[in-house]
């Protein structure tokens, strides 16, 4: 089973009218293919570039429309869930789960009415930035905004996000932004899409320290097969992948791993070609020395936990 942390499907689907839709298309993920990676649940980016649309917010909603005509036009195989007990219902009846999330905070435009509207609708995890400065916080697509770190409102939104039952997700964060984070956050958090600075000096990537601080929290790391996070080759290879899931598991232990390939959200120049050759990886890792075990936790059993533990099973959360 898998569990994969980041993808934005959705957002290409919508944007360039890819043909075919989540049942089948020419991406790196749709049903087809989660199927024959074994997928248990896959979180679905609602993912905004705020220099590309007019309107963050409203683009949102409809990105968020096109998401629920997938889900059910392909109800028979697919179907949304909003916390553990629901993804495990799906497996029940032999459903992958469609995790619904936000990549960039400042589609709330700094209101904790349109996070909690969001969160009605379905959204379990939001990445609080994405590469510009918005009313959360400041990104680590520059190393300038490295010393920035949460606003005011941004951490309200922390408080908020672990009172609603959200994941808090650091991916695309500034240094002092996770550190912000990490002080105010009473749940585990993740950076759903990074890697190992160590092994790669990507801002995006995240320090030893930040990797231990994670772990120490409950959180996760999932590994990200974008190239420039991976290493110096332009095509995401097997080989610097398994570079830094040793480190990561030396750092933070096998906890703290996890699954964030960020498909169809970078350029499609993988060992991997999509999500259902994701054995790939995993007969590579065996071969390295990983127990089914603990393949099982970088899987999916470890970012199961932290969906237990953060996503309310009742959604009854009211608006004080």
């Amino acid at each position: 089973m898998l569990i994969d942390l980041h993808c934005d499907t959705i957002s290409v689907l919508l944007r360039k009218e890819k043909d075919g839709d989540l049942k089948k298309n020419d991406l790196c993920v749709d049903i087809e293919k989660l199927r024959q990676g074994g997928s248990l649940a896959q979180f679905f980016a609602l993912y905004i570039d705020q220099e590309a649309v007019e309107n963050p917010f409203e683009h949102a909603m409809i990105m968020l429309d096109k998401f629920h005509h997938e889900i059910n036009i392909n109800s028979n195989e697919i179907a949304i869930a909003r916390n553990y007990h629901e993804m495990m219902d799906n497996q029940a009846m032999g459903k992958i789960s469609a995790f619904l999330t936000i990549e960039e905070g400042g589609v709330i435009k700094g209101r904790m009415a349109n996070l909690r509207n969001f969160h009605r609708l379905g959204v379990r995890l939001m990445t609080l930035t994405w590469n510009y400065p918005n009313e959360i916080g400041y990104p680590n697509f520059e190393w300038k905004y490295q010393k920035h770190g949460l606003t005011a409102f941004g951490k309200e939104v922390v408080a908020e996000m672990n009172r609603l039952g959200m994941i808090i997700d650091v991916s695309h964060l500034s240094d002092q932004g996770f550190y912000d984070v990490a002080s105010r956050s009473q749940q585990p958090f993740i950076a759903s899409h990074s890697n190992s600075r160590v092994m790669t000096n990507h801002p995006r990537n995240l320090t030893d320290d930040m990797i231990r601080i994670l772990a120490e929290m409950g959180g996760v790391l999932g590994l990200n097969f974008a190239a420039t996070f991976l290493g110096d080759s332009p095509t995401s290879k097997i080989e610097d992948m398994i570079r830094h899931v040793k480190h990561i598991y030396k750092v933070g232990g096998i906890e703290a791993l996890a699954i964030g390939t960020d498909f169809d959200g970078t350029a499609p120049n993988f060992d991997i070609r999509h999500v259902g050759e994701m054995d790939y990886l995993k007969d590579a890792l065996k071969k390295n020395g990983f127990t089914m075990s603990e393949l099982d936790k970088i899987w999916y059993k470890n970012s199961g936990r932290v969906i237990k533990e953060v996503c309310h099973q009742i959604n009854n959360i009211d608006s004080n």
